[in-house]
């Protein structure tokens, strides 16, 4: 009997509501099957069946109040496994009309004969002995499930420690597996499979048979996984080390592996070395395409429509995002920075400080301590609401909005009131990377206090930002435009930038956010002035 409990519910979230049940009692049911949805005040959660059976009892039905640990029901384990049950009941039968005592000794050299007839049997008793399981790992705070990537080898394959064999994709980062040992790869969770931290997803053969099974394996396992093994064949025969992240950007833009700089802690290429590779092999490939005498394909050649599931990523983000449209009162207003001297500052001193502190400057350092400086001056935005408490921040964690292929992203960083100009930018730059190359951790994008994010990267004239909950403000920068502005009577161009302040209204009154944005205005119009702390 297994209990079928209710998962931890995430960050300062004590209860849930039973939504549904997909079974009935008395219905079989198999491991990772979707047994009940919950429903939170933030987010909507599935809980699966803790092995296969028969779903046993429901002790809660459906708007019931619950909380985590709460034990839902339970599966009979076992009573679902017609399977292995029907094939044990016939080799009993045979011999239990010579003799019943002997029924037990004589099934038992009756499973040996089909075994007898394949002959890795004996080695793979040995190898299942002294076999490392692969565990799903610990996913972070709060993440209590993930879905399975596409192999990157098969069952059957050889392959080396640490070599890394799955990603798992999680609502907020992706966790790469590797080899635990050296062996032969057997796979138990496929691709696109929910799984739990610390559940197995296959195992590693290891000892003697690692070299001489393969030659056997590859030609049964082959047939048996070529859906899903062999999906990015080409890719994975060329690098194995190729994540799957790697893998889509390899295919979609024709690059040869063998022809990119891995710079990865392990050798491996990161997304980021195959993203610097479309870049130089753009050049080579432009000519190519000599013939453009066809103006568009065929339409025929593709369907009208594609459904592509969506992401956890991306079902996180349109789930966050609409929530904190509906739970904070949420305004925007707007003002314009001239950025001039912001921009003679950095071009006087951009190379000097490249030189000193082997860092780029850019305009996000700016931006950063300019925010710190206003949010010390109107601490509401840089506080939050949490039932009737409003709980003010005395620490400075801002949040860096960063678009990825997956989807946006708000690493954070941390303390930045104590950073220099350098520390920021290289703060920046660090979170930036690891964004792009998915290796974010749970602990980077959690605890901000307020965010920035910058659609001028990609061109954006004006937006009006969404918060980022439980944040109460995010600023949004744009695009640097020379338009015609009065200075002191004269008509002269400028490079000017619209800024947005989105902020929650039941924390933060007009006055305060307007106060905000006019005091991160005069900072960068005038940034001497934070050198001065006036």
């Amino acid at each position: 009997m297994a209990d079928i409990l209710t998962p931890a519910l995430g960050e300062s979230v004590s209860e849930a509501t039973i939504a549904k049940w997909t079974k009935k009692v008395g219905e079989p049911v198999k491991k990772d099957e979707v047994l009940v949805e919950l429903e939170t005040d933030k987010v909507s959660l599935e809980v699966v069946a803790p092995s296969d059976g028969t779903l046993g009892a429901i002790k809660f039905g459906e708007g019931d109040t619950v909380t985590p640990g709460a034990v839902l029901g339970s599966v009979s384990e076992g009573a679902a496994a017609p399977a292995s049950a029907a094939a044990a009941a016939p080799k009993a039968e045979a011999p239990k009309a010579e003799a019943p005592k002997a029924a037990a000794t004589t099934s038992v050299p009756a499973t040996p004969a089909p075994a007898a007839k394949a002959a890795p049997a004996p080695t793979s008793a040995a190898a299942s002995a002294a076999a490392s399981p692969i565990n799903v790992p610990t996913m972070g705070e709060s993440v209590a499930e993930g879905s399975m990537g596409a192999w990157l080898k098969a069952s059957g394959d050889t392959v080396k420690k640490d070599e890394l064999l799955v990603e798992i994709e999680t609502d907020k980062v992706a966790v790469e597996v590797s080899a635990p040992a050296d062996g032969i790869l057997t796979i138990t969770a496929e691709a696109g499979a929910t799984v739990t931290p610390g559940q197995q997803i296959g195992s590693i053969a290891g000892g003697a048979g690692a070299t001489s099974a393969p030659a056997a394996a590859p030609a049964a396992a082959a047939p048996a996984n070529s859906g899903s093994a062999q999906v990015k064949s080409d890719a994975v025969q060329t690098n194995g080390a190729l994540s799957p992240a790697v893998q889509r950007v390899v295919a979609e833009n024709n690059l040869d592996p063998k022809a990119i700089a891995a710079t990865g802690p392990k050798g491996n290429i990161t997304k980021g070395d195959a993203l610097a590779a479309i870049g130089s092999a753009a050049p080579a490939a432009a000519p190519a395409p000599a013939p453009a005498a066809a103006p568009a394909a065929p339409r025929a050649d593709q369907p009208r429509e594609e459904r592509v599931k969506m992401t956890r990523l991306r079902q996180t983000i349109a789930r966050r995002l609409k929530e904190s449209q509906n739970t904070a009162a949420q305004l925007t207003t707007f003002n314009e920075v001239d950025m001039t001297n912001v921009m003679a500052l950095r071009t006087a001193y951009k190379d000097t400080f490249e030189k000193r502190h082997g860092v780029k400057l850019g305009f996000m350092s700016f931006f950063t301590k300019a925010v710190i400086a206003a949010l010390h001056e109107i601490p509401a935005v840089n506080a939050e609401i949490d039932g009737t408490d409003i709980i003010y921040k005395n620490h400075y964690d801002i949040g860096i909005a960063v678009g990825t292929e997956k989807g946006l992203v708000v690493p954070v960083l941390r303390d930045a009131d104590t950073l220099s100009l350098a520390g920021i930018e290289k703060g920046i730059a660090a979170l930036g990377k690891a964004a792009r190359d998915g290796a974010l951790t749970m602990d980077q994008l959690q605890g901000g206090t307020f965010t920035i994010t910058n659609g001028g990267t990609y061109g954006s004239l004006m937006s009006t930002p969404i918060l980022n909950a439980p944040q109460s403000g995010i600023l949004g920068m744009h695009n640097i435009v020379q338009r015609p502005m009065a200075i002191n009577g004269e008509v002269k161009i400028r490079p000017m930038m619209y800024l947005a302040l989105s902020y929650d209204h039941r924390i933060v009154d007009g006055k305060e956010a307007v106060t905000f944005l006019v005091r991160v205005k005069e900072l960068l119009e005038d940034p001497q002035r934070a050198l001065l702390d006036l």
